[in-house]
């Protein structure tokens, strides 16, 4: 019986998307990529952004039709992209978030230290190529960026990659915060490679800068929006209390895929050593977290019950921003209050008030840069070039420091 695989997917971003290949309909089929559309792109973005419940799985369908499209362009001014070569970039692409835990970023560090998702990625994504017969090596190669074509890997991951140019446009549209919006088409349209390096044509300046500045706007209105960030750090604390009261002896309900992870300390070198543990990681995503917290915010333990029911009712934490570092005298007072308010000791008070700081920066300069080619052939880093504003000023990273507080530890001024 054969099976059509041209599929098309209707995509409110950018229309109409077909799949490539039928190895790509094959990939995109498998459990542990299915597993993204249980996984949400903005975390708990929807908290402040109602809208913005689209997942992994929109984002490296998105991803993946624009690596097809610059491909299109390179090819046209006369880059070579071998058949394979495009397949693998398409393939490395499409991957390339597929190790993500639940909630995304938030629970970056959360559920196995040591490790961040690009790494389990890779990890996938060799699993995945034993089971397909070897199809993903050269695909490997280049999300790996051992591959001697260097601007193949720049395409997967650079300060200019497909990568960031769905997430801000997508992002941009879920959320409602037309800020985000970049000219992703005229950007892939200004691509070329030179000296094996990706690089922007001189007249796609203006449209690098717009970049720029959408992902430094995007990410102080949405990525660390306070709101956004006061909700995650409800959610990284919930997570530890849970695991502290396992680690205590309590019979704690969870999902089986979460009760493994909080009940063991996995770390980076497990996943490695212990291939069974990937399947564990694989059945692990958002409903898991969630379904959770929604019977903890019955639990005994006022600590756990309290910050669910936070979660779930959207009781979230207060948060206060400012520029110089929150000091222990700033934190004393909330501390108190809680301890006094709760009936709890001095550990669990930190639980319900605690400080941190967040940073900024949407272009680093001395890392790889964004090279402008001009006409005559020679290439100027991106702040170099730029004439209608100061790239470099937007390349300073800020940096800014917070308190978080239960809202009746914090009086409202």
């Amino acid at each position: 019986m054969k099976t059509n695989k041209k599929k098309i997917f209707n995509d409110p971003v950018y229309g109409f998307i077909t799949i490539p290949h039928p190895l790509i309909h094959d990939l995109i089929e498998h459990p542990w990529f299915q597993r993204l559309r249980r996984i949400r792109q903005l975390g708990l973005g929807h908290m402040v952004y109602p809208g913005a419940l689209h997942t992994r799985f929109h984002h490296a369908l998105g991803a993946l039709h624009l690596t097809t499209q610059s491909i299109e362009s390179l090819r046209s001014k006369n880059i070579e992209i071998t058949p394979d070569e495009a397949l693998a970039l398409e393939i490395a692409i499409l991957l390339h978030d597929i190790g993500h835990r639940p909630f995304s970023h938030a629970l970056e560090h959360s559920l196995i230290s040591g490790i961040n998702h690009e790494k389990v990625s890779l990890l996938f994504m060799e699993k995945l190529n034993l089971e397909f017969n070897g199809q993903l090596s050269l695909a490997i190669e280049i999300f790996k960026g051992t591959y001697p074509k260097k601007f193949l890997h720049q395409m997967i991951s650079s300060q200019l990659d497909m990568d960031r140019l769905d997430y801000l446009n997508r992002d941009s549209f879920y959320t409602g915060v037309l800020e985000g919006t970049i000219g992703a088409q005229r950007i892939i349209k200004m691509l070329d490679v030179h000296n094996d390096r990706l690089v922007v044509e001189e007249k796609g300046v203006y449209s690098i800068e717009k970049f720029i500045l959408a992902r430094r706007l995007m990410y102080w209105q949405v990525y660390l929006h306070k709101t956004v960030l006061a909700a995650e750090q409800l959610l990284v604390n919930i997570l530890v209390r849970a695991k502290e009261l396992i680690g205590k002896g309590e019979n704690l309900f969870a999902t089986e895929p979460l009760l493994y992870f909080l009940k063991n300390n996995v770390v980076a070198n497990d996943l490695n050593n212990q291939p069974e543990l990937l399947e564990k990681y694989a059945n692990l995503d958002d409903y898991d977290v969630f379904t959770s917290i929604k019977v903890w915010a019955n639990h005994s333990d006022i600590v756990l019950s309290r910050l669910c029911k936070g979660m779930v009712n959207r009781k979230l934490y207060k948060i206060r921003l400012r520029k110089d570092p929150i000091t222990t005298n700033d934190l004393t007072q909330y501390q108190e209050k809680a301890m006094s308010l709760f009936g709890i000791n001095n550990h669990d008070s930190t639980y319900f008030a605690f400080s941190g700081s967040i940073s900024n920066s949407a272009y680093d300069p001395t890392g790889e840069p964004i090279q402008i080619l001009y006409r005559d052939g020679s290439l100027v880093e991106l702040s170099a070039a730029s004439d209608q504003m100061d790239v470099a000023v937007l390349s300073s990273p800020i940096q800014k420091h917070y308190i978080c507080a239960l809202q009746e530890l914090i009086d409202e001024r």
